[in-house]
């Protein structure tokens, strides 16, 4: 049970190092191809990378038995520069890539994420080489699927997150238009009552003054008629 364990740790270290070594097989193509973002790596990166991965399985030792796999082969291949990259398809973290080697007229593919090999078939059949690079390109778009739709709603998360945002400023500047709008009223509705009391004192105020001057009037022409009597009575005598 100890073996097998040990068997499955040096798996994933030799699957950690594969897309790490993958990258030298892109530059030596017979006809040169673009980089890849997850393949193609510079030298001094591989040899940095390729020493960190294989440090931890030097203890302790991998079987030899196990060590010979269709992964490791690709490796030394990779290692070697013996094999042309034919063509790679990414989906999210995903990845699958058609790799030949020219000297044995070899086909490899291989199903990786990010930087781990998942799985490597080797055939010399071009036929079943391309329809393993299918099926595996077509594993990573269902390994991704998840993934791309996590990428999509947290999109549409912050999105919403946004829009919520905003409509909360909304809400507050239409709530503080309100209180506003509530409060000139409040004041307008204070004046009108100030002024309408004001106006209503000043009506009175007119009215008294009409009566003093009614009154003065009266008195005025009372004090006229008994001067016109008076001036009427001396011319009489």
């Amino acid at each position: 049970m100890g073996m097998v364990n040990l068997s499955q740790k040096t798996a994933v270290l030799l699957s950690l190092g594969g897309l790490l070594l993958l990258s030298a097989c892109s530059s030596v193509s017979l006809v040169q191809e673009p980089e890849r973002p997850v393949v193609a790596q510079t030298q001094e990166q591989e040899v940095e990378e390729v020493a960190a991965v294989a440090a931890p399985a030097a203890a302790p030792a991998a079987t030899p038995a196990y060590q010979n796999t269709t992964v490791a082969q690709l490796q030394q291949l990779i290692q070697a520069r013996s094999v042309q990259e034919l063509r790679t398809a990414y989906n999210g973290r995903f990845g699958a890539s058609l790799l030949f080697a020219a000297d044995s007229m070899t086909y490899y593919v291989a199903l990786f994420q990010q930087r781990e090999f998942w799985r490597v078939f080797k055939t010399t059949d071009e036929s079943l080489a391309e329809r393993m690079y299918t099926q595996y390109r077509q594993d990573t778009v269902d390994y991704a699927a998840a993934d791309l739709d996590r990428i999509k709603l947290q999109a549409e998360v912050a999105k919403a997150e946004k829009q919520l945002n905003e409509s909360a400023d909304q809400l507050t500047v239409l709530q503080n238009d309100l209180a506003l709008q509530r409060q000139q009223e409040a004041l307008a509705i204070a004046q009108r009552e100030e002024s309408r009391r004001e106006a209503q004192a000043l009506a009175e105020q007119e009215r008294e003054a009409r009566e003093q001057l009614r009154e003065l009037q009266r008195q005025i022409k009372d004090l006229e008629q008994q001067r016109a009597g008076m001036l009427q009575r001396q011319k009489g005598r």
